[in-house]
């Protein structure tokens, strides 16, 4: 049986990887450096934009680690077993679900405010 461990949720560390401090004001300089706040859109788009290829790029990461592991499964590795490969293609999977689901609520919002009359 395979022993499954969760990370503990550390709030701080997603939030200053947002490019937020714990209260919700933008961080000056972009995502995880320390600063003031600024105020300006500038920074927050940084910080967003930043984030967002960092979340890309994770997804990325994570379906070539699954078709890794699954070219090696069918080359019979005997480093890597069956439940290691459909956990890692699970994981691949959900990650592109979230990314599918942020860019549809990304043009969903965009077509709303673009519909806004003025």
């Amino acid at each position: 049986m395979m022993e499954v461990k969760l990370k503990p949720f550390d709030f701080a560390a997603a939030v200053a990887r947002a490019g937020l401090r714990t209260d919700g004001t933008p961080i000056a300089g972009g995502a995880g450096t320390p600063g003031s706040a600024s105020g300006t859109s500038g920074a927050a788009k940084a910080g967003f934009g930043s984030a967002l290829s960092e979340a890309l790029k994770g997804v990325s990461e994570m379906q070539n680690s699954a078709n890794t592991m699954q070219n090696e499964l069918q080359m019979d590795n005997p480093t890597v077993s069956l439940e290691q490969t459909m956990v890692q293609m699970q994981k691949a999977q959900i990650g592109f679900q979230a990314a599918i689901s942020v860019r549809n609520r990304l043009v969903q919002s965009y077509t709303d405010i673009m519909n806004m009359q003025v």
